[in-house]
């Protein structure tokens, strides 16, 4: 079933529309929450609970294209339930990935107004654009999907050592690029 088929399903509210979702994009929302979360039943939970989600923003909201959209609140709710169950505790996994971004991205806290997050969101989208093609795929893979550098470099036939190095550079042309627009990191 394509896209346009499942939204309007969606906005005839038919609960088909959840079982075609999971159907088409299951495996795709599965592999960015266990990616996160590393527990395959809280993915299967958090995949189950983004489908809900889905539900309650499909009307109003129309989504263009939907995979990003089921991509974004999967990654969302595994993220607030990552930090929900790793609050008192130190956990290597995700915490190393969000502190991989963490010296090149300015504090949440400093960017206040929306109007500021949204120049953000379009810079950090030019410089995605203005990588190659593998550049983009990697960084994207690493720090949207939370894809593990061994799994990274497995794809591209390199070193962890190597692509870590790889990441390291990106995350450096990240931080230049931010800086030079006046964005302090």
């Amino acid at each position: 079933m394509d896209d346009a088929a499942i939204v309007a399903l969606y906005w005839d509210r038919d609960e088909t529309a959840i079982a075609e979702t999971d159907k088409k994009y299951g495996p795709y929302c599965r592999s960015i929450a266990q990616n996160i979360l590393s527990v395959r039943e809280d993915a299967e939970e958090c995949v189950s609970d983004s489908y809900h989600s889905a539900w309650n923003a499909m009307p109003p909201r129309r989504p263009d294209s939907l995979p990003p959209f089921l991509g974004r609140i999967v990654r969302n709710m595994s993220i607030s339930r990552w930090r929900r169950e790793h609050a008192q505790k130190r956990y290597d996994g995700m915490e190393s990935l969000l502190s991989g971004l963490e010296e090149c991205l300015p504090d949440p806290r400093g960017v206040e107004e929306a109007v500021e997050c949204r120049a953000l969101t379009r810079r950090i989208e030019g410089w995605l654009e203005g990588l190659d093609r593998d550049d983009r795929a990697v960084f994207l893979r690493r720090y949207w999907y939370g894809e593990e550098v061994q799994a990274l470099a497995n794809t591209w036939g390199v070193s962890p050592n190597q692509m870590a190095k790889r990441l390291q550079r990106l995350r450096k042309s990240l931080k230049r690029d931010l800086e030079q627009e006046g964005i302090t990191v």
